[in-house]
């Protein structure tokens, strides 16, 4: 019995162990000073939405079970759904005798959701994002796709379309396919569970909200009710504690999504959304130890590291950087060399004593279909604008930050004729 009540707590967030949460009852020590420098996580990441370049990176790229966190490649789908009016918010979807086992199973993070009652995509979709709820997004993924498989599928393609290339992707929930039941794969391991690295995590939620924005509306709301039937309604308290004025909510800026996860191979794993330094950011956290809400001190603590280090400034011409990437040679050309190299302005956070240096080092390397190899040259004609390599700004104790390098003006090729 004692160890069902504990599974009962892992389990449903919401309720009283969230409400101690939201009255700051579990709140963590914050991090003491700028010491700190790696987060107590099997895997970590912190990007800028917008550009996507990398804040923050500890065992990135390895794939792990996220449980719950991938829902929000679920609901990326919905909402693609939605775009192209295959569902719609109003619709009302249906519940089966297998969804509603699921969804009534005290085991899983769940609202109530009864055999034969129907339910709006809003709703589910809320109820999804919100309180983890493991029936709406099993409900939401039939719906839209007609079986578990079908499902997979189209997340395969959305997580492409964000970059995602190599996850492992079981079904809509995050749960271990023999827990679907009915809905379970055929010839796959009961046990399987989806793997993402936090990287992937990363990519995905920057996708989700760059092409829906307004996805931070709903997951940024504390409490909404969800109407179960007729008469009866129950009210979700949002599963982030990192919303403002929440017990642990962020410093230093303010979280308004994404998604938490828990099962015992995921362990504590938060997805975060937020503004930070006028900057969206996006963080994952994967399998933070201990308590659950380990996932949000760990979040701080990383947010923490990069605010503390770092700061965001505009990179408007490539002369802010080395001057050895501002030209790029040209082999076989007419009368000219080499051209110059121009890059688009671009917001690109710097350690904090490079925010005001006159350059800042970085390197050039030419795209590989043009490279010469002896002397790393690009190869004549080349046009004004043409894509002629990459720049890697090499940022002192952050990731390196690689841009799109055009030429500046044309270069005409020398044939044996002309003198």
């Amino acid at each position: 019995m004692w160890k069902q009540s504990v599974n009962w707590l892992r389990h449903h967030w919401s309720g009283v162990v969230m409400l101690a949460v939201l009255l700051g009852s579990f709140v963590s020590a914050p991090v003491q000073g700028a010491a700190a420098t790696r987060v107590d996580a099997r895997a970590a990441v912190m990007i800028d939405q917008q550009t996507g370049q990398v804040l923050y990176a500890q065992n990135a790229t390895k794939r792990y079970p996220v449980a719950s966190v991938t829902k929000i490649l679920t609901l990326l789908v919905i909402e693609d759904d939605i775009a192209h009016h295959r569902l719609d918010w109003e619709q009302k979807i249906k519940i089966d005798h297998a969804v509603a086992k699921l969804a009534n199973d005290w085991r899983f993070s769940n609202v109530q959701l009864n055999e034969g009652e129907s339910y709006t995509v809003k709703s589910l979709v809320e109820s999804m994002m919100i309180v983890s709820a493991d029936g709406s997004a099993e409900a939401l993924a039939l719906a839209s796709a007609g079986s578990t498989q079908a499902f997979n599928q189209k997340m395969q393609k959305m997580a492409h379309r964000a970059g995602v290339t190599d996850a492992k992707i079981y079904n809509m929930i995050g749960l271990s396919n023999g827990e679907l039941g009915r809905y379970g794969l055929k010839g796959v391991d009961k046990d399987a569970e989806n793997l993402f690295s936090a990287q992937d995590m990363a990519k995905i939620a920057a996708y989700l909200l760059n092409h829906y924005p307004d996805v931070t509306k709903l997951t940024s709301q504390k409490f909404v009710n969800f109407r179960v039937t007729d008469g009866q309604e129950e009210q979700m308290i949002n599963i982030n504690a990192m919303l403002p004025e929440n017990g642990v909510a962020a410093k230093g800026g303010e979280i308004d999504g994404l998604k938490t996860g828990l099962t015992d191979k995921a362990g504590n794993c938060f997805v975060g959304s937020g503004t930070f330094a006028n900057r969206r950011i996006i963080t994952v956290v994967l399998n933070a130890p201990g308590e659950f809400n380990n996932q949000f001190t760990q979040t701080q603590k990383m947010l923490d590291i990069v605010m503390n280090r770092a700061t965001p400034v505009t990179l408007t011409k490539v002369q802010q950087l080395s001057a050895q990437v501002q030209t790029v040679k040209v082999a076989h050309g007419h009368h000219r060399h080499q051209t110059g190299v121009k890059i688009k302005p671009t917001v690109v956070w710097v350690p904090k004593q490079l925010a005001t240096a006159k350059h800042w080092p970085a390197k050039l390397k030419v795209r590989s279909d043009q490279d010469t190899i002896a002397h790393r040259q690009v190869r004549a004609p080349v046009k004004a604008g043409q894509r002629v390599g990459t720049i890697t700004l090499q940022l002192a104790g952050m990731p390196d930050f690689t841009l799109p390098a055009w030429a500046t003006t044309s270069v005409a090729k020398h044939h044996w004729w002309q003198f």
